[in-house]
């Protein structure tokens, strides 16, 4: 039963650097990128959502600034 116990405990034997770099490769060429047109639309989407939040924050800002400076 000891001898069980020292088995679990030993360190596993570290995988070569080229399994690592073929395993990169491998998971590399599963990624599925977009077309141009695709990454043309969703650059498009989040300028105008920044754009749209950054004017609603300056809307809340300035309103929030006229009434505080209208109850001081």
């Amino acid at each position: 039963m000891a001898e069980a116990a020292s088995k679990e405990k030993t360190p596993k034997t570290k995988a070569k650097k080229n399994s690592f770099f073929k395993g990169l490769k491998i998971e590399f060429n599963k990624i599925i990128w977009p077309d141009r047109e695709t990454v043309g639309k969703q650059t498009a989407a989040v300028v105008a959502c920044s754009i749209a939040l950054g004017l609603i924050i300056a809307l809340l800002d300035l309103i929030i600034k006229f009434g505080l400076s209208f109850i001081l």
